[in-house]
């Protein structure tokens, strides 16, 4: 990536984002709270990979369609574009209309228009119906991150956003195993799935609080200079965090749809045998996830480290001589992935008032799937330029590598910065 994450203003000490006060929240009111946050966290993944192994009998079915090559995979698809468009306007949305509202009325909405190929016949017509399950799905995600912002402080909303991570992996594999098996139903089987929001959509109006300003103590701090209505948005900040998120988002996404077709170029044909590799890389997801969760560092600590194992593993993949190696470099690449993801995330909340964090959070995801969305364009961009995929993954490790300078260097500023700080105080 070309730039680092810009460094965050220096509050007082007592006011410093990435080591706020912790105050805990616990008992069954916030384990219910949680299991339906993290459940609206996982509903845009269901979009993104329940329907791919049915996409061959769409395909059949509407063999006779207009453009049915095209607007096929294209049903898969659009979601996670409509995602990272409007995601930042559902930010908006989420600070003037109120998260919980939003998020209700958008988690019904999304088993209305997640379920509408269940009666239309026309090709266009459930490619106009999935574009708008990405318009309910920016509003979910949007609401539900927000909220774990606006819930919970300190090392424990990190976690928590941590956990965002690992519940999308997890739940990526257990909805492509659910879509396949509903798929010997028909290819429309699977799309009941959606119908589940409909359980969440009232026990969130139930049992969700609302969430206040005054609930929050670990906000960055607002001078008296500087007063809540007339203070600026962090876009400076947040767009560093954003343009990093979305470089991320590629790195992440490229092992996950090229890795098929790595394995195949290398003679791997049996389907069991790919999907054990993408199960193994899939699960060090996860374990980055946890590494993040309990190692306690601050998010621009960890990131050059992120980055750095995600090109590590792009070489590695680059370089590998088989495919039992290949699988190496892919689990070294999402074990960075894992980290990094949380990371940014968590970043980007430690910018954000309680009046921005729709809008900032809204901002972070349009720029995690407008990168997901991009991903396979880049790597085909750069396969054509290389000759070669291997080649291509070559290409993003350097870049990766740069990455991870770049931050590296930025944290050893800052760290420099900080110990001078006092020095300055004293000759002062």
């Amino acid at each position: 990536m070309p730039a680092p994450v810009p460094p965050l203003p220096s509050p007082p000490p007592a006011a410093v984002a990435d080591t706020p006060s912790e105050h805990t929240v616990s008992g069954p009111g916030h384990r219910l709270r949680l299991t339906l946050l993290m459940a609206g966290a996982c509903l845009p993944i269901l979009g993104a990979v329940l329907i791919a192994p049915v996409l061959p009998q769409m395909e059949d079915h509407f063999a006779g369609a207009p453009g049915a090559d095209a607007l096929v995979p294209m049903a898969l698809t659009i979601p996670a574009l409509s995602l990272a468009l409007l995601a930042p306007f559902a930010g908006v949305l989420v600070d003037r209309l109120g998260r919980k509202r939003l998020l209700v009325v958008s988690t019904v909405l999304y088993a209305v228009l997640g379920t509408a190929p269940l009666w239309l016949d026309s090709l266009g017509a459930i490619v106009a119906s999935r574009a708008l399950v990405g318009v309910a799905e920016a509003a979910i995600m949007t609401c539900s991150t927000t909220l774990i912002g606006d819930y919970y402080s300190g090392r424990q909303r990190d976690r928590y956003l941590a956990m965002q991570t690992m519940c999308a992996s997890i739940s990526a594999t257990a909805f492509f195993v659910l879509g396949g098996a509903a798929g010997s139903a028909g290819w429309r089987a699977p799309f009941w799935a959606y119908a589940v929001s409909l359980l969440l959509a009232p026990a969130m109006a139930a049992f969700l609080p609302q969430p206040r300003p005054a609930d929050r103590a670990d906000e960055p701090a607002t001078t008296a200079a500087e007063p809540m209505a007339e203070r600026p948005f962090p876009w400076r900040a947040l767009a560093g965090t954003c343009a990093l998120t979305l470089f991320g988002a590629v790195l992440f996404y490229t092992v996950q749809v090229e890795m098929a077709f790595l394995l195949d170029d290398m003679g791997v044909s049996s389907s069991g045998v790919i999907g054990l590799a993408t199960a193994c890389s899939s699960a060090a997801v996860v374990i980055g996830a946890v590494v993040f969760t309990k190692a306690g560092r601050s998010p621009q600590a960890w990131l050059p480290t992120a980055f750095g194992l995600s090109a590590l593993g792009f070489a590695v993949i680059w370089l590998a001589p088989d495919p039992v190696v290949l699988t190496i470099g892919a689990v070294i690449n999402c074990l960075g992935s894992g980290i990094m993801l949380p990371s940014l995330l968590t970043l980007a909340m430690s910018q954000l008032h309680y009046a921005d964090r729709g809008r900032g959070t809204g901002l972070w995801t349009g720029s995690f799937f407008l990168g997901q969305f991009i991903c396979p364009l880049v790597v085909l961009a750069l396969t054509s330029a290389a000759g070669t995929l291997a080649n291509a993954l070559g290409m993003l490790a350097l870049a990766g590598a740069v990455a991870a300078a770049a931050l590296g260097l930025a944290a050893r500023r800052r760290r420099t910065g900080a110990a001078s700080e006092p020095i300055r105080q004293m000759a002062g």
